[in-house]
């Protein structure tokens, strides 16, 4: 976080490159809990042709996910854009750069590149004059590492993004690079909630994987303080998992009608030389002091001058008498009006690991219930809980929306990659009983909520 500065640039115009590379309150309760279908079965290699391809698990993954993209692409496709879809004309290329064999590639990879130059990558490209034109190429070393860390179905989620540019290039894309990336995420989601339902042939996505599908976007998202107006823009953390997230719970209907210019988006430059030397990241105490006066600050915008801010202290280690359980990481006392943190267990480790973002999203937490207690709502059930982890989004936004007082409401402002400090809280921490006692949400649901109160406001949030 940070204090006073300028305003936020304008996207700039991009000209986008052949190869778009990858990098790269409502609640979602979907997707199969235990194997409850049919297991489902592979797709044949000659099924779907994937140039290069080898017995391994990545490939198999990838030329299973293949085959259901392109089922679901030409049932969606024409229900939603109006157009036929046609198989993509160039194929698909599976590399090992480090082991590469010519042979197997005598006109190169798509659009005729090297092979090795996919190392790291996977990509899709359309260069009509260029060989294996309208083809995904992908390095399945890569695609494997990220799935070793971040699950098996990372490899089909990264071609359902390429895919995802595959279809723009048959109905049209954004003007911008992020806004074409975040699209082509979006495109990736409704795919992903249509394996999640049970009606792929050949992938499963399970409700305990979707976490790991969220925190896997986190090595895909752009460095911090990248401009966004750069021509190979992706988008920053929470602009790509609420892209995918959008997708997943509305649809292709979301991906095809909320990706103009008018979309909001988090990522942004570093304004300053102390921005970019600690990362955006105040001190603590700093971060502390921020927390301390912006939290009642867009409490009272919202609630007027009848809202009583609570006190906020923090402890180390075992929470105040008024607490239910002294356990407890971060704690509401309506009696005391008091908000109170776990510095030791929850505040200061967020922010070693996480970003000063994180430990303000934490203490947001409480605070909502105290804002709920004073309007007669309740505090202690999971209804509750749901509505102060979208009330903590709704306040990052105030944040991003009004930056370094220029409404006259924030005496400080949200920094590049704050809104992704959030995410990874509620991914990390936010499942913790101590952080929310009797709730059972898991970290996709959780940062739904908080995506619901960023973008629809109040009212998403039962307020």
């Amino acid at each position: 976080m940070a204090g006073a500065g300028g305003r936020r640039a304008a996207l700039l115009p991009a000209v986008l490159a052949c190869l778009l590379v990858l990098t790269g309150c409502s609640m979602v309760v979907v997707g199969q809990a235990i194997p409850a279908l049919p297991p489902v079965t592979d797709a044949e290699p000659g099924e779907i042709e994937v140039v290069g391809a080898t017995d391994q698990e990545v490939d198999v993954l990838a030329r299973n996910a293949l085959a259901d993209l392109e089922t679901f692409w030409a049932e969606q496709q024409p229900a939603v854009f109006g157009l036929p879809f046609e198989p993509l004309e160039g194929g698909y290329f599976s590399v090992d750069p480090g082991d590469v064999d010519p042979r197997l590639y005598p006109t190169g990879i798509g659009c005729g590149a090297d092979p090795r130059e996919v190392e790291d990558n996977a990509y899709y490209c359309l260069a009509r004059e260029a060989p294996n034109s309208d083809a995904i190429s992908y390095d399945r070393t890569f695609l494997g590492d990220l799935g070793a860390d971040f699950g098996r179905f990372i490899p089909a989620l990264v071609m359902a993004h390429e895919f995802g540019h595959a279809v723009q290039a048959r109905v049209g894309s954004p003007e911008f690079s992020i806004l074409v990336e975040t699209q082509a995420d979006c495109l990736a989601g409704a795919w992903s909630r249509w394996v999640a339902d049970g009606a792929a042939e050949h992938t499963v996505l399970r409700t305990s994987e979707l976490d790991d599908v969220l925190r896997g976007y986190l090595l895909l998202r752009d460095p911090v303080g990248t401009n966004p107006g750069q021509p190979q823009a992706h988008g920053s953390y929470f602009d790509r998992v609420s892209a995918f997230q959008e997708g997943f719970e509305l649809g292709a209907e979301a991906c095809r009608d909320n990706f103009d210019v008018a979309r909001p988006l988090t990522q942004d430059r570093f304004r300053t030389v102390g921005e970019i030397e600690t990362g955006g990241n105040a001190p603590y105490e700093v971060l502390l002091d921020i927390a301390a006066e912006t939290l009642p600050q867009a409490w009272a915008s919202a609630l007027g001058d009848d809202f009583r801010p609570p006190s906020v202290e923090r402890f180390d280690g075992e929470a105040p008498d008024c607490a239910p359980d002294p356990g407890l990481d971060l704690v509401y006392c309506p009696d005391d009006g008091l908000v109170a943190f776990d510095e030791t267990d929850l505040a200061v480790p967020a922010y070693e690991e996480l970003g000063d973002f994180a430990v303000a999203t934490a203490i947001s937490l409480p605070y909502g219930l105290a804002v709920r207690d004073q309007l007669g709502l309740s505090v202690d059930d999971e209804d509750a809980a749901r509505s102060v982890v979208c009330l903590s989004g709704w306040y990052a936004e105030q944040l991003y929306s009004d930056p370094l007082g220029a409404d006259g409401i924030f005496t400080s402002s949200i920094s590049p990659g704050d809104v992704d400090e959030s995410v990874q809280f509620l991914l990390t921490f936010g499942s913790e009983p101590e952080v929310l006692p009797g709730v059972d949400l898991t970290g996709f649901q959780l940062v739904d909520l908080y995506r619901a109160g960023f973008f629809e406001g109040l009212d998403a949030c039962g307020l």
